[in-house]
């Protein structure tokens, strides 16, 4: 199983900031999660495509491209493109020329988001939604497997047998379809043959495991081979050297969070009470010391059949030390628990 870390560059939304110096200090924080994942050794990096004051990383792709250059063997995705709201083919341009860069370490994660800024902000109407995913996810799919392309839709204009570059590394270009757990996505992804993650924001993840099973059952009927269909999740956590520690940290920077969404989507604020039952054995927060950590996610993975785990540890403003030294706990003391634990069958 891959063990990766993924963000979306929180930055401070308060009024008064000054956006740009704010930027760049996040951008040279964030390059050096990146080049710290790699070094100890974790297998993937994410980043997250948004277009709010509160997180930092609108263009994954351009990102990444940095991310390439300073990084030798981690692989490096979005986390995810909002592909509704973009263009396949530039979409599939830019993750060529990250893979290019890498020397084959790209991959999309293609979603629809959990915002909708980027609609009204590209001109693109809500009521399409569901039409912008799948006729978009379709033509990019065509990019991706031939060179030259036909394609016509209702949402963008026609391509007539054009060509399309630069050609990637890996061929073919790795797509995910990144979900939060309608049954629909998870079919549409076991029937188009792509690798699945499911996005764990609360509840028990456990309760996700049937989603699993839509998917591989609609790419087996479908005639994929089942080594295609690879399955991850995403989840909040936090590492420190103690689970006290973890929790200390990370409650007051995600509770921010979460209170500020939960404000625009009529959520109830969240309790330090609410916060540490979610921290348990069946809880979607995956916060703790290097031991608790690799137990909960051995389990997990037992009960998925996860061939990926993706951790969001800078939920709000974590303060940045901090999150070097969770990246660097997850690579030098989680990573190898882990690998220990599922080769020789430990009990969890």
């Amino acid at each position: 199983m891959e063990l990766g870390v993924f963000t979306f560059a929180d930055v401070d939304p308060a009024d008064g900031v000054d956006r740009g110096r704010e930027a760049e200090k996040r951008m040279k924080n964030l390059m050096e999660e990146i080049r710290l994942a790699d070094r100890v050794g974790l297998d993937v990096f994410g980043v997250g495509e948004h277009h709010r004051v509160d997180y930092l990383v609108s263009s994954p792709a351009t990102v990444l491209a940095g991310a390439a250059t300073i990084t030798e063997n981690i692989r490096l995705t979005s986390a995810v493109s909002i592909l509704s709201s973009d263009d396949p083919v530039r979409v599939f341009q830019q993750f060529s020329s990250v893979d290019l860069l890498s020397g084959g370490r790209a991959e999309i994660m293609a979603g629809r988001g959990s915002f909708i800024e980027s609609f009204p902000l590209f001109g693109y109407p809500l009521e399409a939604y569901d039409l912008l995913f799948e006729e978009k996810l379709d033509l990019l799919l065509k990019i991706r497997d031939n060179e030259t392309v036909t394609w016509s839709g209702k949402t963008r204009a026609p391509i007539d047998n054009l060509p399309v570059y630069p050609r990637p590394v890996q061929d073919p270009l790795p797509v995910w379809i990144a979900a939060g757990g309608t049954p629909q996505s998870m079919a549409r992804a076991g029937f188009l043959g792509l690798p699945l993650i499911i996005a764990i924001l609360g509840g028990q993840p456990r309760r996700f495991a049937p989603l699993f099973d839509i998917h591989r059952q609609a790419g087996e009927q479908a005639g994929h081979d089942p080594a295609r269909l690879k399955r991850a999740i995403s989840v909040h956590g936090f590492l420190a050297d103690t689970t006290e520690k973890a929790a200390d940290i990370f409650f007051e920077p995600q509770k921010a969070v979460m209170d500020r969404i939960g404000r625009e989507r009529g959520w109830g604020p969240q309790s330090r009470a609410q916060f540490d039952a979610t921290m348990g054995p069946e809880g979607a927060l995956f916060v703790g010391g290097p031991e608790q950590l690799a137990r909960k996610i051995v389990a997990h993975q037992r009960i998925m059949g996860l061939d990926r785990f993706m951790i969001q540890f800078a939920v709000g403003l974590v303060p940045h030390e901090e999150v070097l030294h969770a990246i660097e706990l997850l690579g030098t003391k989680v990573a190898p628990m882990v690998k220990e634990m599922l080769a020789q069958g430990e009990p969890v």
